[in-house]
């Protein structure tokens, strides 16, 4: 069942630049999707338009079949997103009030947004840090931060910008856990990132951006001995691989 349909999106930088060019992508309910491309290929400006944050200025970005542009309230419910810039996404004292923060704008009654906020600690294995102040966090901690407060809303689809920027390796393992098993959980996963291989065997799907346009898209084992040419490192073992083959014959 497709989740989310794009159907010829297009739209310009703010200094006239064409960032996307008829962008046309259908992403199945439950999938784990692989966007890549160099920097300013158009996949941050795509991400955005998921949710709404950025209105289409041609063509048309539907949820469930219902156009984003008709019920924003309900489209960033069920699309949340978490930034490449974890602080920017935090807003609360607290990491309590940082995650309780989405419910009590959306007016929830204060007993389920107690509820609901205590559940998604626990799950994400933060309620020990609910009194923290998110600037004390590791940066491993504040990325899963963003990430719960997202989860508190239940959506059916986390979009993820470069969520291991910054990362030590603690960290990064901490993310990956988390991405691999909410989409365990049957969510629809959409990650861009420069570290491919992190996420390489986690994807069954790949798309390749290239000056606001799809230039790939399939499964990764089928797109990834294509994708130097637009500005991505191949995955090492890979890489690997495929030179000692070409030497061998």
């Amino acid at each position: 069942m497709k989740i989310i349909e794009i159907d010829n999106l297009s739209c310009h930088f703010q200094d006239g630049t064409l960032a996307l060019n008829a962008i046309n992508l259908s992403i199945e309910a439950g999938s784990f999707v692989l966007l890549a491309g160099r920097n300013g290929a158009g996949k941050t400006t795509l991400l955005r338009h998921l949710n709404g944050l950025i209105i289409p200025e041609s063509g048309e970005v539907r949820l469930d079949g219902v156009a984003v542009t008709q019920d924003l309230a309900r489209v960033r419910q069920r699309v949340g997103m978490v930034f490449q810039d974890a602080d920017s996404q935090i807003v609360g004292e607290t990491v309590y009030d940082d995650v309780a923060f989405g419910p009590e704008n959306l007016c929830w009654p204060v007993k389920k947004i107690e509820a609901r906020v205590t559940a998604t600690l626990a799950s994400m294995g933060m309620s020990e840090l609910a009194e923290n102040r998110p600037h004390t966090l590791s940066g491993g901690e504040k990325r899963r931060l963003a990430i719960t407060g997202i989860l508190v809303m239940n959506p059916e689809v986390i979009v993820l910008d470069e969520p291991f920027t910054n990362l030590d390796y603690p960290g990064t393992v901490q993310v990956l856990k988390t991405i691999a098993d909410l989409h365990a959980e049957g969510r629809t996963i959409i990650i861009t990132t420069h570290d491919i291989e992190k996420v390489f065997t986690l994807a069954d799907r790949m798309v390749v951006m290239d000056q606001g346009c799809i230039v790939r898209d399939g499964s990764p084992l089928d797109v990834v001995y294509d994708i130097e040419p637009y500005g991505i490192r191949m995955p090492c073992a890979l890489k690997a691989g495929s030179e000692v083959t070409a030497w061998a014959n």
